[in-house]
């Protein structure tokens, strides 16, 4: 590649990147001053910068921890997404086809059953559940003995959710106070979470984070095929474990606090690739980067169409939204090859 053109990508990738990070600020931003509840800028302002006022039960006890909580679930999500869909090859791959959603889902519904948890209080749960069900997933595909094969994970994770997703009809057909909680906690929603799981979750969080990261060269030499890879000297059973477990660890922290929000997996990293390229460096931090504004937009668009009544839970204002882009991406058949 000639210099001009090399600097003319350089540059575009730079527009990339102070675009994403203009859109987060602003997505921070309305997070905090917009709201079913109708405050001010300058009261906001006020609040954050001289704490001890009576608007604080609005600013630093609701705004302030559900803008917290929707950055980190939503950039987990989006990271998730582009690791699965790396490592599948497939370009309509979700976080939740490993089985991390269905298993947290069983969990805070046994738990309500047996234990008379509610769906505020269940996040624990939750995220035991999220990371047991991702290990018997991996447990089932190890017995193909083919790890460096996307299939049999693949096959292992739609079979344990179609199992578990079962267990949980039953369970919520069976007694009323477990439908209840699940239809709560179904949705997705950064309302009245319990903050007390946030310690556990951003422990996980890092953790797969770090691992994402550490799986990038590998996902970038995985494109290129198993053979090449191979070839490049990559240990295809390790990319695929080291990636499992940053999908899991992930995914369980952002189910663990939001619940099983769908669509931000599979829609961000579509729109991360578009705006910086393929390479796994940049993709995996620009696809959280597009989670987290996609996240806390729907959560401020929920909330403020809810007016002065009920929010609209973010899980409902993705599936909305997330179902047009699903149509958007699915029509276009470049891209069914990463």
């Amino acid at each position: 590649m000639s210099s001009p053109a090399l600097a003319v990508v350089r540059r575009t990738r730079m527009d990339s990147w102070v675009l994403l990070s203009t859109a987060l600020l602003l997505a921070l931003l309305g997070s905090l001053v917009l709201g079913s509840n109708q405050v001010a800028p300058d009261v906001v302002l006020r609040a954050l910068l001289d704490p001890g006022a009576d608007i604080d039960a609005v600013v630093w006890g609701s705004r302030i921890p559900r803008t917290l909580l929707g950055l980190l679930v939503g950039a987990c999500l989006g990271v998730a997404g582009a690791l699965m869909q790396g490592q599948t090859g497939n370009p309509l791959a979700d976080p939740g086809l490993f089985g991390v959603s269905s298993g947290a889902s069983l969990a805070v519904v046994l738990g309500a059953h047996l234990l008379g948890f509610n769906s505020m209080t269940a996040s624990m749960m939750a995220m035991g559940g999220a990371l047991v069900a991702s290990v018997l997933v991996f447990g089932i595909a190890t017995l193909s003995r083919d790890l460096a094969n996307p299939v049999p994970l693949a096959i292992a994770g739609t079979a344990v959710t179609a199992l578990l997703n079962a267990v949980i009809s039953f369970l919520v057909l069976t007694n009323a106070s477990s439908l209840e909680v699940y239809r709560v906690w179904v949705v997705g929603s950064l309302g009245g979470r319990a903050l007390d799981s946030l310690p556990p979750a951003l422990v996980l969080a890092l953790a797969g984070l770090l691992l994402a990261f550490a799986n990038a060269r590998s996902l970038n030499s995985l494109t290129l095929g198993t053979e090449l890879a191979q070839g490049l000297g990559e240990t295809l059973w390790r990319a695929r474990l080291v990636g499992l477990g940053a999908i899991t660890l992930t995914t369980a922290a952002a189910v663990a606090l939001a619940g099983p929000v769908g669509f931000i997996g599979l829609t961000a990293p579509h729109a991360a690739r578009a705006l910086v390229g393929g390479d796994h460096f940049r993709l995996l931090p620009a696809s959280g980067l597009v989670g987290a504004v996609t996240l806390l937009v729907c959560d401020t668009v929920g909330r403020v169409i809810g007016g002065g009544q009920a929010e609209v839970p973010v899980g409902v204002v993705l599936a909305t939204l997330g179902g047009v882009a699903f149509i958007a991406i699915v029509r276009r058949t470049k891209l069914a090859a990463l």
